[in-house]
């Protein structure tokens, strides 16, 4: 799951990255974070409807 979150996190970066210059947006790391936990679940949606077969109601957790 740390490697899912990773790559995630990576995502994120480089479309920090791909910002223009001076633009309002100020993401901070907690911003950051649930931002990649978004990117991770929905890159993983078909994953977590398999579990959520076995264990409804089941996401992965926020940390």
């Amino acid at each position: 799951m740390m490697h899912i979150a990773y790559s995630a996190l990576q995502h994120v970066t480089v479309n920090q990255q791909n910002l223009v210059a001076g633009a309002d947006i100020t993401l901070t790391e907690p911003v950051i974070r649930y931002q990649a936990y978004q990117a991770a679940c929905q890159k993983l949606s078909k994953e977590i409807e398999d579990i959520q077969k076995y264990m409804p109601g089941w996401m992965p957790a926020f940390r």
